[in-house]
């Protein structure tokens, strides 16, 4: 770890932290239960029920109850402006938008204006709210371009901003707070990506946000009961995630802002979701674990090199040992979140996060590091943390080496890497061996066969799943609040 990590003053030039004082954060406390805040949540919400998958409003006898919804939510908006004064370009350009796409008889929206005014990672301020209005699809939510409304706090704690201006650098990263919200986000969404908002073009995209009160608030509840179930005794520190709501935010803070910029860092010999393509389910698994398996291994070098500074008789900074604890917190919560929740959610249909939560289960116990015996789950927590970097070490190795290789040599190295660990489908063609003229022909051919559920689950996580079922469905729309 680099001494400019540590010794970085907290502040970017590009934050506009001059314009953020206290009192400015103060003024929005407590927005959710302004009458203008739930007139605008139910507009939009009413609004909702009109729009169609692409967001217009086709059938012309609902146009004029649009139209009044669409005015009730720029005068609501307008209401609520002087709350959120560091957010006055973009609430005038989208009182614009919406008068526009009112005043062109409620086509397919184009918010690209108000979009643009949008730059909540111009002010990464702990505590500082924004109100984000869009006609938008929501991942992992709805597929629908509908009107969503949302109040959202920043969560940009001291040791975050000295790690982001240091080593860590990830000036389009933003971390959330759900506050309020439109029924789009009452789902598994954690995330509010300006690709997901309907506009006429495609701009130069500069921030990213994830909800992390989300993450962690459904992090504890499903650690808590599987750690139950399977008898898992936790170590101290990370039973600590399970009971602080907000130190488990900020754990996961840590760990989505050195995942995140890891996707264009690295031996890559692709650009994985830069550009649309269309590639095995399998793929996706290993990118997504690398980003994760990158966190887990640069939270292991910071808390490494604090610990050493600690043994050699060092006093730490209060930063440094929010950094230092913190790094520890995060390998618990990629192990845990990884195999206990990411295994076993969603469908079995190319489920690229489900592969990678069984891949980390695998490999772990096939390092023995990790025990299921005698029907409860353990740990070697001196070993663990190595064998983690392992696998991500063999991931490196695997994309280093597929610079030098075809696309599709590359698919067949990943999967043998997979195979290696998790055992394919007894009815798969690629565990066989594709055939020749596929082996010849296109891309297209390999991607078609693969299986839906090229991996199944072990009987491990059958078990588990049958068990964890109703907990996993009770963190739809989950919260901090609801956690706190």
């Amino acid at each position: 770890m680099s001494q400019t990590t540590l010794d970085t003053i907290v502040g970017e030039p590009e934050v506009l932290e001059d314009a953020v004082t206290p009192e400015t954060i103060a003024l929005a406390a407590g927005v959710e239960q302004d009458p203008a805040w739930l007139a605008l949540k139910d507009a939009a919400t009413r609004l909702q029920a009109l729009q169609v998958k692409d967001g217009s409003v086709p059938v012309e006898t609902d146009r004029p109850e649009a139209s009044a919804l669409v005015d009730t939510i720029v005068e609501s908006v307008a209401a609520l402006a002087p709350r959120f004064p560091h957010e006055a370009a973009y609430l005038t350009a989208l009182q614009a938008d919406f008068r526009t796409w009112q005043g062109a008889g409620f086509g397919i929206p184009d918010f690209l204006d108000s979009l643009v005014e949008f730059q909540p990672q111009r002010h990464r301020v702990d505590g500082i709210r924004h109100l984000v209005v869009f006609p938008m699809y929501t991942q992992n939510g709805s597929s629908d371009r509908h009107v969503e409304a949302l109040v959202v706090e920043t969560i940009w704690p001291e040791f975050i901003a000295a790690l982001e201006a240091g080593d860590y650098g990830n000036k389009l990263f933003v971390s959330l707070r759900l506050v309020d919200f439109t029924p789009g986000y009452d789902t598994n969404s954690a995330v509010l990506f300006p690709e997901t908002v309907a506009m006429r073009e495609i701009p130069q995209f500069t921030w990213g946000a994830i909800f992390q009160d989300r993450e962690a608030a459904r992090y504890r509840r499903v650690v808590r009961a599987a750690s139950e179930i399977t008898k898992l005794e936790l170590p101290d520190d990370a039973a600590s995630l399970l009971d602080d709501q907000q130190l488990a935010e900020r754990t996961f803070v840590m760990w989505d802002i050195i995942h995140d910029r890891t996707h264009m860092r690295g031996d890559l010999p692709f650009d994985p979701f830069m550009i649309k393509q269309r590639m095995p389910f399998f793929l996706y698994s290993l990118e997504e674990l690398r980003c994760d398996l990158t966190a887990f291994r640069e939270s292991v070098k910071i808390q490494r090199a604090l610990d050493a500074r600690l043994a050699a008789g060092e006093e730490l900074t209060e930063v440094e040992e929010q950094m230092r604890s913190t790094g520890k917190l995060v390998q618990y919560a990629v192990i845990f979140d990884r195999i206990f929740r990411f295994a076993i959610t969603g469908s079995r249909v190319r489920n690229y996060d489900g592969l990678g939560g069984q891949l980390l289960f695998a490999w772990l116990h096939q390092k023995h590091v990790l025990e299921w015996r005698d029907v409860e789950l353990s740990f070697d927590w001196d070993a663990v943390a190595d064998a983690v970097v392992e696998l991500g070490d063999a991931i490196d190795q695997l994309y280093w080496e597929s610079i030098d290789r075809p696309k599709t040599v590359h698919w067949l190295k990943a999967y043998e890497l997979v195979t290696s660990v998790v055992t394919p489908n007894p009815a798969s063609v690629w565990a066989e061996g594709l055939p020749r003229e596929v082996l010849a022909g296109p891309p297209k051919g390999y991607t078609d066969l693969v299986m839906d559920d090229e991996f199944p689950l072990s009987m491990f996580f059958e078990a588990l799943d049958k068990k964890m079922k109703p907990v996993i469905e009770s963190t739809v729309g989950i919260t901090g609040a609801d956690e706190a």
